[in-house]
């Protein structure tokens, strides 16, 4: 026995109480003894490299070169996206693909290279693989973006998966984002980052890590080009990153570094190359468009845990009616289950929750039920009745249903890397829906199950179907929560076809973005919180997760009224716009921080189901082009090295450029522009870009500036879409497009474009039709105009 898990045991028991407290000690006791068990032992390992080429065998896209200890194919695909793998891994099976690979390019061409080396040739790209078996993406200038020096291995002599680590350079001037949700960032400075999807247990900030959602993808930006890698598996790893720097030395350069570790799985990428623009569209191809919100799912959400019944409910609604306050959904907490057991209500606290259902409906605020995977372990409970009938819980290697401990005790969980269970528990909504629930929240997916020390998850040795190949923990936990999201959505798709689901998930990975989006989970209430909530969205969307966002105020404290504004107002501008906190939380409604709170609270709701045509049209374009809503300052200019620094401010779409106010007291703050002429949306006053501008920022508002020329659709003052166009430069045009949507269903709308320009005296806004040019068919309100000018 471990004394110090031992002491950590008694103090576990003497805080949280005997019941839970010696559940969670069992645990993890029984976690410890079996992965003593079930995990193999790693004993004594070869190390291996590549060695030299033996042999080269050209094929579509590119070929596979053999080494003298290991063999790489290399394909480039019709889609400009490059994979290679190593010891004959190929790209699928794949968590992260949807659907078939992309098919190789056919122009693509494996020839000669100098030193014995070999090299892929294609439109966007050049592959360079020396005889050594480092490997080289070059733009086709010839500019070097990213070297893999030759990977190495460590294999168990006694068999099994072997260990690997891949060490790469990229440019000096490089900057590395990316890796999922991270608390410090959006750039990613020097350090290792844990690929391990964890649960803190805690309220989280900025320093914190590894948090919910990791992902193997780093997103490089240099001045030559932006280029995306990501390696395909799903182990546990780690990631180390050193930017470089120019002229250091003696004047040499020094490369910025990227060292991946792997515990296993196998070593295979795939690498993009482009703009910001181009590479996440190219990402989306690969991993598949994102979920489209419905439309109610984009306005004001209010959640809390401890709701505790229809009556506090009730009250909450009145407040925000009474008060002519924007509400869309409310979300209902593990407070309103019988006793914390999924697909259950507490009857007493919640006796007609489908009335109360309709009649928020009637006032247009929908209801969104929280749901976690953890199934109490108890016969009797009609989950775990008929999920034990169908064997779908998830085993431990001696043959056991692995058992730990969530919310309602001891807990069995579903293994939904299998088809049949995923199925199974998309069914499972049908109880939802007919409770009147509209959108889905999934937590503690992890997945989490509380143990007194040691991880807070399943043993890794417990074995999962991984899609009838087999294995362990160690390569599902990752992709847990993806593929509980997906057995959600496709069975909310069957349950309800003419309706979009809304599901959004703490935990996930890869390609999640084709089932929904994501929320911060615990942040930590205080002004760092308020910092780690922006660096979240970010980089989430730079991973392709384009729809996300905090909770508003932080999950665990009472913030002061300036910070809960200050929240309020970045969030009002976030795709997820969501107030929550924990049960022993201050509160979160507006009208509690006193009457200036409340009038400011309501000029950012106000503006921002203004802004919900908007926020639709980025929806669909995020869809169809992987674009995120919220987007870093140098999305269009990646090659501004100092937009590259800039982690206060974001672009919102094409054509606003938010800048929260992140401290307190500040009622001013520099905004750094991107070139072009912005207009503060507030006061109408011009700015010219790039460079570095002083702007009011008062507890009224934060700083939102538009680029001239933009076209933005908003909400009219009789609810129907109105063009803002904000004035083009002098000589210039502008333009902007707009995506009309019904707010629910699959109708797929037509993008309308629309271009701006001065014509003598007046702004002049058309759209692009088959028969050419035509004025705007939609009203049409210009902003920023000069002395003198006039509309059309």
């Amino acid at each position: 026995m471990d004394g110090r898990d031992l002491v950590r045991s008694m103090k576990v028991v003497g805080s949280v109480g005997a019941a839970q407290g010696l559940r969670t000690v069992r645990a993890a006791w029984r976690r410890k003894r079996a992965d003593a068990v079930g995990l193999p032992p790693r004993g004594a390992e070869r190390a291996r490299v590549p060695g030299p080429v033996q042999e080269v065998r050209p094929g579509p896209g590119g070929g596979v070169i053999r080494f003298s200890r290991s063999e790489l194919q290399v394909t480039v695909t019709v889609n400009g996206a490059v994979f290679w793998g190593w010891d004959g891994s190929a790209p699928e099976p794949s968590y992260a693909l949807a659907g078939r690979c992309p098919e190789p390019d056919p122009r693509a061409v494996l020839e000669p290279d100098k030193d014995g080396g070999w090299r892929v040739v294609a439109e966007r790209v050049t592959v360079v693989i020396s005889r050594h078996g480092a490997v080289e993406v070059q733009t086709p200038g010839g500019v070097t973006l990213r070297r893999d020096l030759p990977p190495r291995w460590w294999e168990p002599v006694a068999g099994g998966s072997a260990r690997w680590m891949q060490r790469s350079e990229v440019a000096a001037d490089a900057r590395f984002f990316g890796l999922g949700g991270r608390a410090s960032g959006p750039r990613l400075r020097d350090g290792t980052y844990s690929l391990w999807n964890t649960d803190p247990g805690r309220s989280f900030g900025p320093g914190d890590d590894p948090l919910y959602i990791t992902m193997p993808l780093q997103l490089v930006v240099a001045d030559a080009a932006t280029h995306l890698v990501f390696h395909d598996t799903s182990w546990d790893g780690t990631v180390t990153l050193r930017e470089g720097e120019e002229g250091a030395g003696s004047g040499h350069d020094r490369a910025g570094t990227s060292e991946l570790r792997m515990d296993g799985g196998p070593l295979r990428c795939w690498v993009m190359v482009g703009t910001p623009a181009r590479v996440l569209l190219v990402w989306a191809s690969l991993t598949g468009p994102a979920a489209l919100p419905p439309a109610w799912a984009l306005g004001h959400h209010h959640a809390r845990w401890g709701f505790g019944s229809e009556q506090e409910v009730r009250r909450i609604v009145s407040g925000y009616l009474e008060r002519d306050l924007p509400l869309d959904a409310v979300h209902l907490d593990i407070d309103h289950y019988d006793e914390h057991q999924v697909f259950t209500v507490d009857h007493e606290g919640f006796p007609k929750l489908p009335q109360l259902a309709e009649d928020l409906q009637r006032d247009g605020i929908r209801l969104v039920s929280i749901v976690d995977p953890a199934v109490k372990a108890e016969p009797g409970n009609a989950v775990y009745d008929s999920g034990t009938a169908l064997d779908v819980f998830v085993r431990d290697a001696s043959g056991e249903v692995a058992q730990g401990v969530v919310w309602p005790g001891d807990a069995v969980f579903p293994d939904f890397t299998h088809a049949r269970v995923r199925q199974w528990w998309g069914g499972l909504y049908e109880e939802r829906l007919a409770q009147g629930f509209a959108g889905f929240w999934h937590d503690m997916n992890e997945p989490t199950s509380f143990t007194a020390f040691g991880e807070s998850t399943l043993p890794r040795s417990a074995r999962h179907a991984l899609e009838g190949r087999g294995g362990d923990h160690r390569e599902a936990h990752n992709v847990y929560g993806l593929c509980m999201a997906r057995a959600g959505y496709e069975g909310l798709r069957e349950l309800a076809p003419g309706e979009r689901p809304f599901v959004f998930s703490r935990s996930g990975w890869a390609g999640m973005q084709r089932y929904g989006g994501s929320w911060s989970g615990d942040v930590a209430t205080g002004w760092p919180g308020l910092r780690a909530s922006l660096s979240l969205v970010l980089g989430l969307g730079l991973c392709g997760v384009p729809y996300s966002g905090p909770d508003v105020g932080g999950f665990d404290g009472s913030p002061s009224p300036e910070l809960y504004l200050r929240w309020f107002q970045l969030a009002a501008y976030l795709p997820l716009f969501r107030t929550h906190a924990s049960l022993r939380a201050g509160r979160r409604e507006p009208w509690e921080f006193g009457p200036e709170v409340l009038e400011h609270a309501r000029v950012a709701l106000v503006e921002r189901r203004r802004l919900l045509p908007y926020f639709m049209t980025l929806a669909h374009l995020a869809r169809r082009t992987g674009a995120p809503y919220v987007r870093p300052v140098w999305w269009s200019a990646p090659e501004d090295r100092t937009l590259r620094g800039c982690e206060d401010a974001f672009l919102l779409g094409d054509d606003l450029l938010v800048a929260p106010v992140l401290d307190p007291g500040a009622d001013r703050r520099a905004v750094q522009l991107p070139r072009g002429r912005w207009y503060d949306t507030a006061t109408g006053r011009a700015y010219e870009g790039p460079g570095q501008v002083l702007v009011d920022a008062p507890m009224s508002r934060i700083p939102v500036l538009a680029r001239s020329g933009a076209v933005v659709p908003v909400r009219g003052d009789d609810g129907g879409l109105e063009l803002e166009v904000w004035a083009p430069a002098r000589g210039r045009v502008g333009g902007g497009l707009v995506v009309p949507d019904a707010g629910d269903g699959w109708d797929e709308p037509e993008i309308e474009r629309y271009v701006t320009r001065w014509d003598g005296d007046r702004v002049v806004v058309e759209l692009e039709h088959e028969d050419g040019m035509i004025p705007s068919p939609r009203p049409v309100r210009v902003r920023g105009l000069g002395e003198g000018a006039a509309q059309m």
